[in-house]
């Protein structure tokens, strides 16, 4: 039996699709290892977000080859996506497969050709390949895959090609799949979910009200989103949801107008600081985390000043931030005054800071709060104790090792903030 090894980079949607990628592989006769000496065969399912991650990817497979030049390496993922042919000149690739084909990655990597991949943008429909994975605690579903917007930093579009909506009736399918199977919370995932349906006259809402009606699942929590495509009719129907978690993730990208402008973001900061103030108002103390890209071409020193007080005077939870990556083929990478990358970290690392301070004052004020929590199906592999996620995306760590408590949901009082852990008691 051949025997693989796999590593997936990047985001939800690609770990879910790392998943699938596994799975695919396993039901073809293959066995999964852990450790690199152990497999005939190395798949790295790459992340093109930033030429750091390029780089890695690149990194790994010459790593995989040096320390065993008979290993298979195959490269898919969004490196692989927008690269293509230019990836088979390096000796240490074997294969190098689209985002679409590593969903079906066996069908491909069996046979004597070492490119397949197609070109994405001409894809008009949604892969329903199923994950039938069911070791998580909580699922992952995507639903959408895509991107029509063209904002001037992000390759993305060009590695997963128009948005590309899956269809009500299988979604909820697959939702109650997972409810039968044991689940209680499903993560819905995708490129732009906030694009989900438009290729169907359809908007978000219109799905989050079938999931509401169709599905038993206790709860579900929303991945990235756009500050324009959170509506106050959205706002309305999830205040009053039951089934709901209060996190909220806004790709915001800058909290300067100049540069929100010069990124092809169609909104303002006044706009999206009103949005996370109407959240904040509407939530029992909603999770609010964002993206900042630091240094982006252009951005003067008032400009990451404007940004900087505007991070400390808004609603947000945690702030996601990187330092801007030229990608080639984007507006973004022929634009006048890049900056040093010396600028970039420094303004990322002013950023993470403003991030700490408002996680932890977050954190603070659910301190002796009840919170319902969802109790992981394995302990914590450094004390074997259990813990679990509250509905406003906090992990808690619980004094208790009690098996039959896994994979159930339980009132927790929060009590403590120690070492970046939060600890609660069951109530």
């Amino acid at each position: 039996m051949k025997r693989f090894l796999i590593h997936t980079m990047g985001c939800k949607s690609n770990q879910f699709e790392g998943s699938i990628i596994e799975e695919n592989l396993i039901k073809n006769g293959m066995q999964k290892v852990t450790k690199l000496e152990e497999a005939d065969t190395y798949v790295l399912n790459s992340c093109s977000v930033t030429h750091k991650s390029d780089n890695e990817a690149l990194y790994l497979l010459r790593n995989a080859k040096h320390k065993n030049p008979e290993i298979i390496t195959i490269l898919t993922g969004c490196l692989a996506q927008i690269e293509k042919e230019k990836l088979l000149k390096n000796e240490f690739i074997d294969y190098v497969i689209g985002n679409d084909e590593k969903l079906n990655i066996f069908d491909f990597v069996s046979t004597n050709e070492r490119l397949h991949a197609s070109d994405i943008m001409q894809l008009e429909t949604f892969n329903k390949t199923v994950l039938t994975d069911m070791s998580k605690t909580r699922a992952s579903l995507k639903i959408q895959d895509g991107c029509d917007n063209r904002c001037s930093y992000c390759i993305i579009p060009f590695a997963r090609g128009k948005s590309r909506s899956a269809d009500i009736d299988f979604i909820i399918e697959q939702i109650n799949n997972l409810s039968a199977h044991g689940f209680k919370e499903v993560v819905f995932t995708g490129i732009h979910i906030g694009l989900w349906g438009k290729d169907f006259g359809l908007e978000l809402l219109d799905l989050l009200k079938e999931v509401e009606k169709r599905t038993k699942i206790v709860r579900y929590r929303l991945g990235s989103l756009n500050p324009l495509e959170i509506t106050d009719e959205m706002l309305d129907f999830l205040s009053v949801s039951e089934k709901f978690c209060p996190h909220f993730h806004l790709s915001l990208q800058s909290a300067c107008d100049k540069t929100l402008k010069s990124m092809n973001r169609l909104y303002t900061v006044e706009y999206y600081l009103k949005q996370i103030d109407k959240i904040n108002a509407m939530f029992e103390m909603p999770f609010l985390g964002s993206d900042i890209i630091t240094g982006f071409a252009g951005e003067t020193d008032e400009d990451f000043e404007t940004t900087r007080k505007n991070l400390e005077q808004s609603g947000l939870t945690q702030i996601h931030t990187f330092p801007y990556s030229i990608r080639q083929g984007t507006a973004g990478a022929s634009m006048a005054c890049q900056l040093d990358d010396s600028v970039k970290v420094k303004r990322a690392s002013i950023v993470k800071d403003i991030s700490a301070y408002k996680f932890k004052k977050f954190v603070e004020k659910n301190i002796g709060q009840i919170r319902e929590v969802l109790i992981e199906k394995r302990p914590d592999k450094h004390d074997g104790k259990l813990k679990g996620v509250t509905r406003n995306y906090l992990t808690v760590h619980l004094n208790t090792d009690i098996a039959g408590l896994c994979n159930t949901i339980r009132q927790v009082k929060l009590t403590d903030y120690v070492d970046g852990k939060i600890y609660g008691e069951l109530i």
